[in-house]
Formats: C-alpha cells, sequence, structure tokens
C-alpha cells in the first residue's frame, strides 16, 4: 500500500541561498515549508563570496548576527589589466565577504529553527501540476504534496521543468567557474578584479581568514589547454602579473578548486510549469557585478511578499505571477543588462587595459558603471 504524501504549503526546490531565505521569511509568517536539497549543508559552492552592503539589514532581520561574525568590510576596489595597470576605486556602498560555507549552513539552522522542514539528499525527480490542488513533488527520499512551488536550484534547470532563455545581449559562450580559498596578504577591506584573456578572477578577504578567489572564463580557454585547471592558470591567468604573484604566493588551503561549466547569464524566466523561479534559476549577474547573492536575497524578499498574500488568500497564485514578474524586472533588468555589455570590456588585452586607464581619469563615470549593478538596501 502506498504511503501518503506527507503535505506542506509551500516547498522549495533547491536549498540555496534564495531558498532558504524564502523559507525563513514564509516560516515568519506560520507558513509550513519543506525544502528540497539534493546535498547537504554545510558545503562549498563556487561564487564570489562577496556581498553588496544593500542586503546587510535584510540578512540580519531573518535571524543572522552578522556583527558577532566580525566579518570583512570592502570599502575599495582595484581592477587591474592584463598588461599590468591597476584601476583604484573607492566603493560608495561596498560590501562584506563571507563564504557560502558558513552563510548557507548559518541559513539552514536558522530555518530549521523555525520549523522549516530540511530534506538533505533528497533530489527531485519529477512533478505532478494537480492545477488549483498544488503539486506532487516525487523525491528520493517519497512523495510530497505541496500547495505552491518554488525553484531555487541554481543555473541548471532540472530535466522536467521546460527551460526558457532570454536572448538580451545575444549570449553564446560557454563559460566556466572556479573557485580557491586562500590565505594571502591581500587587505580585508579590499576587493580586486583582475582581467586575462577572455576571463578576469576576483579577490577578496571572507571568514575563517580565508579570501577567497574566484574566477571566470570561456570552456575554449581550457580546451585550449587539455582541459587541464592548473595548465590554463599557468599559460593564461599567470600573464596577469598581479595574478601570477597570488598564485605563486598564496596559501592554498585545497590544493583542487571547485569547478562548474555551462554558464550563462542572462535573464530566464519568473515561472515555468507553474513553479516559481528565484536566484539562478531565474537569472543571474556576471560576477564582475559582484550582486548575484544581494539579487538571491533581494528575490526572496520579492516572492515572499507575493507568496504571503497568497496563503492569507488576499490574491490568487495567477495575480502573485504577474506581480513577481513586474518587480523582479524592475529590480534586476537593469542589473542583468548593465553586467552583460560590462563583462563586454573586460577579459581583453589592448581594450580592457584602455578602458581601466581612462576610467582612472573619469571617475565620476566609475562611480556611475558601478553604480548599475547596485541597488538600494532593502
Amino acid at each position: 500500500m502506498e504511503t501518503p504524501a506527507k503535505t506542506y504549503d509551500c516547498g522549495i526546490i533547491g536549498g540555496g541561498l534564495a531558498g532558504l531565505c524564502l523559507a525563513i521569511q514564509l516560516a515568519d509568517r506560520g507558513i509550513s515549508v519543506i525544502v528540497f536539497e539534493k546535498n547537504q549543508f554545510p558545503s562549498h559552492k563556487v561564487c564570489g563570496e562577496y556581498i553588496s552592503m544593500e542586503s546587510w539589514d535584510f540578512i540580519k532581520s531573518l535571524g543572522m548576527d552578522l556583527e558577532s561574525l566580525h566579518l570583512p568590510i570592502i570599502t575599495k576596489l582595484g581592477i587591474s589589466s592584463e598588461r599590468g595597470f591597476m584601476l583604484e576605486h573607492s566603493l560608495q556602498m561596498g560590501g562584506y565577504g563571507i563564504s557560502r560555507f558558513s552563510l548557507d549552513h548559518a541559513l539552514a539552522r536558522i530555518a530549521s529553527a523555525k520549523g522549516v522542514a530540511i530534506m538533505e539528499h533528497c533530489r527531485v525527480n519529477g512533478l505532478q501540476n494537480n492545477g488549483n490542488e498544488g503539486f506532487e513533488v516525487k523525491t528520493a527520499l517519497g512523495n510530497f504534496h505541496v500547495k505552491v512551488l518554488c525553484g531555487s536550484y541554481g543555473k541548471y534547470t532540472p530535466q522536467f521543468l521546460s527551460s526558457k532563455v532570454s536572448d538580451a545581449g545575444n549570449e553564446t559562450d560557454n563559460y566556466i567557474g572556479v573557485k580557491y580559498h586562500i590565505k594571502t596578504d591581500l587587505a580585508a577591506d579590499r576587493i580586486e578584479l583582475h582581467n586575462f584573456k577572455d576571463g578576469y578572477c576576483g579577490i577578496s578577504k571572507v571568514d575563517q581568514d580565508w579570501h577567497c578567489l574566484c574566477y571566470l572564463t570561456t570552456s575554449r580557454n581550457l580546451q585550449e589547454n587539455a582541459k587541464d585547471i592548473k595548465s590554463m592558470e599557468t599559460n593564461v591567468l599567470h600573464k596577469n602579473p598581479f595574478l601570477k604573484r597570488y598564485f605563486a604566493d598564496a596559501e592554498f588551503v585545497n590544493e583542487n578548486p571547485l569547478a562548474i561549466s555551462n554558464i550563462r547569464f542572462a535573464k530566464k524566466q519568473i515561472q515555468t510549469d507553474g513553479v516559481f523561479l528565484l536566484g539562478d534559476a531565474a537569472g543571474s549577474i556576471t560576477p564582475l557585478c559582484g550582486n548575484g547573492m544581494s539579487m538571491a536575497m533581494r528575490a526572496s524578499k520579492i516572492l515572499a511578499g507575493e507568496l504571503i498574500r497568497v496563503f492569507e488568500q488576499k490574491q490568487t497564485k495567477e495575480a502573485a505571477a504577474a506581480n513577481y514578474k513586474t518587480a523582479w524586472n524592475n529590480a534586476f533588468g537593469r542589473r542583468i543588462t548593465a553586467g552583460y555589455y560590462l563583462q563586454g570590456l573586460f577579459g581583453k588585452r589592448l581594450t580592457t587595459d584602455l578602458t581601466l586607464r581612462t576610467l582612472n581619469y573619469l571617475p565620476g563615470l566609475t562611480n556611475r558603471l558601478v553604480s548599475l549593478t547596485h541597488g538600494d538596501r532593502f
């Protein structure tokens, strides 16, 4: 005899930053939530680990005592070209550094303490959309019934959901992301972006006395170096003298990096097959802009407000979807477009060098470009 499916108000596929923030906000309003996470907490993720200060008050409101963590507050920016020029700039809003290992783990503990059911090692294998009755979610740990379903599964769309990616920017390159944690002498209040052929690398301080070193490049660079990351770093990244020094002098916490492939940066869709999407599942900003995590948290706040009204029977799911789409576009449309075009100026030997040297004499324009990738505090 088949075991009846357990029932929850809201199900969330993916226990990343956006999903956990959404779960906590809904749980605070008495809404029962289950999170389906294919891995376990804590875990490392390929991520720049710099968060804009716009999200500081929000993440504190979820229950994180950020002050007690003594996190690095980042107010200075350096951007280098492969030819050895460094643009220096003061960040108006700035940000803070924290590893995803620490952040996601803390949020998962907060969510669990507030009654969220977090199912680790629980891969979703399929869905059955029952219309107004909700969804039957089929997982490795059994079946669950949820009235509303959200997707916070990251950059890769599950096979059981339809996927549509915007052609904004006509982006065709296939990117890879690589991340290390290192120990180095870079000042705690500083983030650096270092350009190299067809890519750029960000370095900034996080918790645990670590620095995050994370870079993005095309898969073509990897293929041209026998698909070997170490060879690519030696032959491509080390041509930037600043990067060469970091790779030579820093202490690498782990010798082998985390890596992901098949990355693209564009708006996708806000809802698919009746599932509300947020975080990288809905669209992601280029790492150059350093605000993917703040975008994920802001999206969770927007969606939480709409779903709370659904559960309070103040609007339909259809109205929530329409309102969420409008708010999402207003909050992030400009950022994603700006990030794409800014990315086009970087990762090129001559163009990048000339751009940085020009911006060095135009601090007002530099401020404007940085502001295009940031939002107001929320």
